[in-house]
């Protein structure tokens, strides 16, 4: 079966339009030039994996650093490893205000501009491609610009308005760019998932080898989600409608299956990043290792990232037992949710706490607890257990986050009877009774249903940023000096015993956030410097 996988060979990245004028007159055999590319179907089907493979590239440090980051960022995750230098991740993380230079802001920019690239070319040289099947050719270029759009979608959400870059150029062809308005860019990215919608086929016509291809629900549903994030609630409702009633998308019974090994691209799964193991090329995902326990056997992870008390307790608070156990591992755990050779792991580990339960030493671990969402079960683990071997799809959209963005759409335009239809859906899966609130006490129910039922997926920053709490962005409500999060977690009478004993990542985390300077990340210093300064740097920043 044909999937795009993780580490695709990168086609775009091996083309060169480089003049060998200079010092040959010839072309450099061995190498494709993209003027003598796209000359068949084939082509351009390998050069759109390529642009597929710029979801992620081919290492953790490119994207998936960045996506946990902005994990970190929130009430959700610690950073979590206190035994390793931090300064990659602390000065964001805990809004020390110093973060122009952080090489993981760097790379993403970096990285998703050359993703944007890959797709112009698609966009751009595609069409001159000799394809006699008029149909694939419209295919191949509506998927480029779904990438495209998603590309500039998660530029736009975290840094404000970009360079908006069009076509094949050369640099000297952007000298003295400048960044775009936020609604030129909202505007782009809604065309290109616009355009997208309208060619690609729905799910159910996808043949088994395009699994991992763009759909028309997926385009919908992230046109669906760019018009939340500007507060189009009408267009977002008229957009997510299309998602729901397509047929195309269901709930899975088990909460736990949804982000289980075996059930990669799922029927809840609208788009996801493929991966398979593969014992001599890393085509798999990084999560697992990255955010995993260190120090306890020879199958560790990094640590990077870890779930916080105040997101356990609000699982708790909520009656929320079921997603509880599928979504944060505790030291000390008697049993996994999902882990049936818990004996055989604990004595892999070594059985480090002495008593037969399940470590995550706590004097490395900021919270002592990890994510079950990425947790490998003991028998699935393949014979390599390493980054970029775990055989995990990456969910991106999901079927529970449209109804509950439906929902929230519902009930912000005054039709709260659907509002409370599609959040109780939600909710019966788990088992939690439906909700009969109305107005702003429902919008409540469903943005706290949202941190539940999408916790450590990459969702609960955006959503901090984007939604409002007295005229103010809801992160400035729970980070600042009289942040909620920072008080739960310095108030002993709310604070979790292995957060503070552990102070190597202080507990205070975010009380220095400023809501005139963080409610976007920092434009990389180099863009600014390379520029000459036609690349001005977001408010705030130093």
């Amino acid at each position: 079966m044909k999937k795009i996988y993780i580490l695709a060979l990168a086609v775009a990245s091996l083309l060169t339009t480089t003049s060998c004028e200079d010092f040959l007159t010839e072309d450099v055999r061995g190498q494709e030039n993209l003027d003598t590319y796209f000359q068949t179907e084939a082509e351009a089907d390998k050069f759109l994996t390529g642009c597929y493979q710029a979801i992620t590239f081919d290492d953790w440090w490119q994207i998936d650093n960045f996506w946990n980051l902005c994990d970190m960022c929130t009430d959700d995750y610690w950073m979590g490893n206190t035994t390793q230098d931090q300064s990659g991740y602390i000065s964001l993380a805990h809004y020390q205000g110093t973060g122009q230079e952080n090489g993981t802001i760097a790379n993403f920019w970096q990285y998703r501009y050359k993703g944007i690239l890959k797709c112009n070319i698609a966009i751009e040289r595609i069409p001159q491609a000799n394809i006699a099947d008029e149909n694939k050719k419209n295919l191949l270029i509506a998927e480029a610009k779904f990438l495209r759009g998603y590309f500039y979608f998660e530029l736009v959400k975290n840094f404000g308005g970009v360079p908006i870059v069009k076509g094949f150029v050369m640099p000297e062809e952007i000298s003295g760019i400048t960044r775009a308005s936020e609604e030129d860019v909202w505007a782009l990215v809604e065309q290109d998932f616009k355009d997208a919608a309208a060619v690609l086929p729905n799910r159910s016509k996808q043949a088994a080898s395009e699994t991992g291809h763009a759909t028309k629900g997926a385009a919908l549903g992230m046109l669906g989600k760019a018009y939340m994030y500007q507060g189009k609630y009408a267009e977002a409702k008229t957009c997510l409608k299309q998602v729901i009633d397509s047929g195309e998308y269901q709930l899975m019974e088990n909460f736990g299956d949804i982000w289980d090994v075996d059930h990669n691209n799922n029927k809840e799964s609208i788009f996801e990043v493929q991966a398979i193991y593969d014992e001599t090329y890393a085509l798999g995902s990084f999560r697992s290792i990255i955010s995993g326990p260190r120090d306890v056997s020879d199958q560790d992870g990094w640590a990077w990232g870890l779930p916080t008390a105040n997101l356990e307790a609000a699982f708790k608070e909520a009656g929320d037992d079921i997603r509880l156990k599928w979504t944060i591992i505790k030291n000390g755990a008697t049993e996994i949710a999902g882990e049936d050779n818990f004996a055989e792991l604990v004595e892999a580990q070594g059985n480090k706490n002495g008593d037969g339960t399940y470590c995550i030493p706590p004097k490395s671990h900021k919270s002592a607890r990890i994510s079950r969402k990425i947790f490998i079960p003991y028998a699935k683990r393949p014979e390599k257990f390493e980054k970029g071997r775990i055989p995990l799809g990456q969910r991106i959209l999901r079927y529970a986050d449209v109804l509950l963005l439906y929902a929230e759409a519902c009930n912000e335009t005054g039709d709260d009877a659907t509002a409370r239809k599609y959040l109780n859906e939600v909710r019966n899966r788990v088992k939690l009774p439906g909700v009969t609130t109305s107005g702003n006490d429902l919008r409540q129910d469903i943005r706290k249903e949202r941190r539940l039922e999408l916790a450590l997926e990459g969702h609960r920053l955006d959503d901090l940023r984007r939604w409002k709490e007295d005229g103010e962005p809801l992160i400035a409500k729970i980070m600042g000096p009289n942040g909620s999060f920072v008080k739960w977690n310095t108030d002993p009478a709310t604070r979790d015993s292995y957060e503070w004993d552990n102070q190597k990542e202080a507990s205070d985390k975010g009380i220095s956030f400023d809501k005139s300077r963080d409610l976007l990340f920092p434009i990389p210093l180099y863009e600014i410097t390379m520029s000459n300064g036609t690349i001005t740097q977001n408010p705030g920043w130093k």
